[in-house]
């Protein structure tokens, strides 16, 4: 070991006399750890919320959206597709039309977003049809007349006009504020009414609920409803039209870019949106969160770090007759300046290994476990998700004993400047 370290080591083993340096040794040590684990805690939070919101939006939507502006809708979009899902780092793409209503089931009666889709195309860019768990979305695929294969053998008459009804697929919490059921009728009503001589009349159509999904995602599970695209254009009188083309790609973080190569090979006409640019505001909102976090439970590690100045400068206040006893033997100013710097390593290190053990500890107990319950009506999601990661580890571990280090400064560079002949002058 070298010499300055021996020294810094054996200063922190503070003797009975010293116990007041001790304790605030200690202090300073718990304060590190306590900043550390904090941070690491703090930023586990944060990567477990914006990976599992990240997860469970694109589970549910589409990477790239392109629609057609100032218009009905895509009237050549089948032909559209083809040649859009020929474009490079594009896997795969579907059409859907998009409108508000009003989904209602006796009394109760819910605003909603209802998507009408083409099954065998919609499994390949969003996974929101294998997210239903108590029913089966096999209906949708089915030719219409053929959505329910459930007859009441003793009421034929009901019989056939519950099978002619076109299927449905509700969210797990709209189902529940509906009271509605797998079996269950509701009616939509479509504000795209019909002209009358009384004036426009919204129209309106009985779905029978086949499945209801829970894709983990509040806003899908109590806002979407999930029809055929054959249904949605009949009910809201547009034709063979697409609202939207939904394309899968193989990086989402490039969507952007994407997206305006799927524009321009379209043509005029068209514009191109994406999963992140749906969700800026989101994303920003836990980036501004993420770098206050890291600002508010940082200053633990700074009153840490200030404990680290007030124990070595009164350590030096303590030793300055073994500093000019050892400067008196031989030690360089340097290694006097070193063995104080080394002790306020020392504490910064220990600190430092302590919260990174207690912070990554406790973040994988309480994301395995899902310890911690929300509201998901509020947050989204029901549980708080833990995601720690390496780097933030490296980056919390530099700053600490990074701030450990600058408070060895002053009382490293106090210690070197003692003069022997005055220090042991009364000696």
């Amino acid at each position: 070991m070298k010499f300055e370290l021996f020294v810094a080591a054996r200063y922190l083993r503070a003797k009975r006399r010293q116990a007041v340096i001790g304790i605030i040794t200690l202090i300073s040590i718990v304060g590190v750890a306590a900043g550390v684990a904090s941070l690491i805690i703090a930023l586990a939070i944060n990567n477990g919320f914006r990976q599992d919101l990240q997860d469970r939006l694109l589970g549910s939507m589409s990477h790239v959206n392109l629609l057609r502006v100032e218009s009905d809708g895509i009237r050549n979009w089948e032909t559209l597709l083809n040649q859009l899902a020929k474009e490079p780092h594009v896997i795969a793409g579907a059409p859907s039309m998009y409108e508000q209503v009003l989904i209602s089931r006796g009394s109760h009666a819910q605003g909603a977003v209802l998507k009408g889709i083409i099954p065998s195309y919609e499994r390949k860019v969003s996974d929101i049809l294998d997210s239903v768990r108590s029913g089966s979305a096999a209906p949708l695929e089915a030719a219409a007349g053929n959505a329910s294969s459930s007859r009441d053998e003793s009421n034929p008459l009901s019989a056939r006009v519950t099978s002619s009804l076109p299927p449905i697929l509700l969210g797990q919490d709209m189902a529940n504020s509906l009271g509605a059921q797998v079996g269950s009728l509701v009616t939509v009503t479509s504000p795209q009414g019909e002209l009358t001589p009384f004036g426009i009349v919204p129209k309106y159509a009985r779905f029978k609920v086949v499945g209801i999904f829970n894709s983990g995602f509040y806003d899908s599970d109590n806002t979407w409803g999930f029809i055929r695209l054959a249904d949605a254009q009949k009910l809201f009188d547009l034709g063979d039209v697409a609202s939207v083309l939904e394309f899968r790609v193989d990086d989402i973080y490039n969507a952007e870019a994407i997206g305006d190569e799927l524009q321009a090979a379209a043509g005029k006409g068209f514009m191109a949106t994406n999963w992140m640019e749906q969700n800026r505001a989101l994303f920003r909102a836990l980036r501004l969160e993420r770098l206050v976090t890291f600002i508010t439970i940082g200053l633990i590690v700074f009153v840490a770090a200030l404990n680290i100045l007030i124990s070595l400068i009164m350590m030096v206040m303590e030793k300055t007759r073994d500093i000019a006893v050892l400067v008196s033997m031989g030690a360089k100013r340097r290694q006097v300046r070193r063995i104080f710097m080394y002790q306020g390593l020392l504490i910064g290190v220990l600190g430092t290994a302590i919260g990174l053990v207690l912070g990554y500890a406790i973040s994988i107990v309480a994301g395995h476990y899902r310890l911690f319950s929300l509201s998901a009506e509020v947050y989204s999601i029901d549980y708080v998700p833990f995601a720690p990661r390496v780097m933030d580890g490296l980056l919390v571990a530099f700053l600490a004993i990074g701030v450990s280090f600058i408070a060895t400064l002053y009382p490293s560079w106090s210690a070197a400047s003692v003069l022997p002949a005055e220090a042991l002058r009364y000696e």
